[in-house]
């Protein structure tokens, strides 16, 4: 059976390539086998389901060629064959959008950092070194423990629109630890980064510890995995280190993911750009050049507002990106330190409010843009033969993420045109 939805007020696909933020008002939207198959105004649906029922139906067209069977419409002469029936969801002039695409998470972790935002609060700078107060949490859990909290974010996720994510590991820092979470992660989604590069553990030798990095347990980890990825900053690995760790992921197949610039201008971003990592994420600090090396390169610049907003740090200027041609993303870090949030409207609300960009541009990173940092072309958009991976909001338009912030405004969530419960 195919779905149609239908009464959409105001429909984002981010497929109109002479302006990706477009909208279409009074459209319908049909999905088969789980993909986009056709997208137009609602007016046109019943000329479009004629065309297509005398196209592959094999039946000439008649002048009433379907009639309602309950809420579904089926063709007539097919009685209860429902293979060619079409459900109809009219969603009563509410806006839908592609799901959200969180192209940067730390997910599989234990323990609870609360006291650390508090004391920001307060006026404690932020610094890396907390992660290993999370990393002792992890590897004391056990796999149930951790699998559970998962599954808990997981849910927060599909409640808040988002139906495609990345989770790294970096919670445990030791060959079999990086490797189970790796493990954990690739039972809630296809997009793993291995992070063994997030902090050197304490008591570790550096050196040593690159060298682990960079071998056994990338090998541990190498099979659940897709991304390799480096915490490149003051405080974590340098330059050298982060391009000789991303090289050993490269060679192993993986794709590259930086975090760079977080705490202050530096090499993480010229590193991306140059090595042809997918992504860059913070981007909090850019100089000139930086943002020269990201226009003239296919790299992604993911912008992640959750970590402003919890650490008092300045936000990211994404109009300077923009403006320069750099293609923008929004993710959340979901993580227990610098991030403790899931909500990817929130991002977006925050990123209107605070970095400069339009409500349409945030949208558009928050779900076409986290598809680019993970180098896929099924997820966010609904362009004919994309995943049916959409969202309807509770509001007229998709300005509302914006307009109300904190207010639950996502109503129904599609994967793969199967609504989630």
């Amino acid at each position: 059976m195919s779905l149609l939805l239908t009464g959409i007020g105001e429909l984002t696909t981010n497929a109109d390539a002479a302006d990706r933020t477009a909208t279409l008002a009074d459209a319908a939207l049909l999905i088969e086998d789980g993909r986009v198959a056709w997208v137009g105004a609602a007016a046109d649906v019943p000329a479009m389901l004629t065309d297509r029922e005398s196209t592959h139906g094999g039946r000439e067209n008649s002048a009433h060629p379907f009639s309602w069977r309950g809420d579904v419409l089926s063709p007539n002469g097919a009685g209860d064959g429902a293979s060619a029936a079409v459900e109809i969801v009219d969603v009563g002039g509410r806006a839908v959008i592609p799901g959200f695409v969180d192209s940067h998470t730390h997910l599989v972790f234990a323990g609870d950092r609360a006291d650390e935002f508090e004391a920001r609060m307060t006026g404690t700078p932020y610094a890396a070194g907390g992660i290993r107060r999370t990393v002792a949490a992890t590897r004391a859990a056990t796999d149930d423990e951790l699998r559970a909290r998962l599954q808990k974010l997981v849910a927060e996720l599909h409640a808040q629109g988002t139906t495609t994510f990345e989770v790294k590991t970096g919670y445990d820092l030791t060959v079999d630890g990086e490797a189970r979470l790796a493990r954990l992660a690739a039972e809630v989604t296809d997009e793993v980064t291995y992070l063994g590069a997030h902090v050197v553990p304490e008591g570790a030798e550096r050196e040593a510890y690159v060298d682990l990095v960079c071998a056994a347990m990338l090998d541990a980890a190498h099979p659940h995995v897709r991304w390799v990825d480096v915490f490149c900053e003051r405080g974590a690995f340098t330059a050298d280190e982060s391009e000789r760790i991303l090289r050993a992921g490269a060679d192993q197949g993986l794709g590259i993911r930086v975090h760079g610039n977080q705490l202050g201008e530096g090499p993480g971003v010229q590193l991306a750009a140059r090595l042809g990592a997918a992504s860059v994420d913070h981007c909090t600090y850019l100089s000139d050049d930086d943002v020269t090396a990201l226009a003239g390169s296919e790299t992604v610049a993911t912008l992640l507002p959750g970590v402003e907003f919890s650490t008092r740090q300045p936000y990211p200027d994404a109009r300077r990106l923009i403006d320069a041609g750099v293609t923008v993303a929004l993710a959340s870090d979901c993580n227990p330190g610098s991030s403790f949030t899931s909500s990817m409207p929130l991002m977006i609300a925050l990123a209107v409010r605070e970095m400069g960009m339009t409500v349409g541009e945030a949208v558009w990173a928050a779900t076409a843009g986290g598809a680019r940092a993970l180098r896929r072309r099924d997820v966010g958009h609904l362009g004919v033969g994309a995943s049916a991976d959409l969202v309807v909001l509770d509001a007229p338009s998709r300005r509302h993420l914006a307009y109300r912030p904190g207010v639950p405004l996502v109503r129904d969530v599609y994967r793969r045109g199967i609504r989630l419960s």
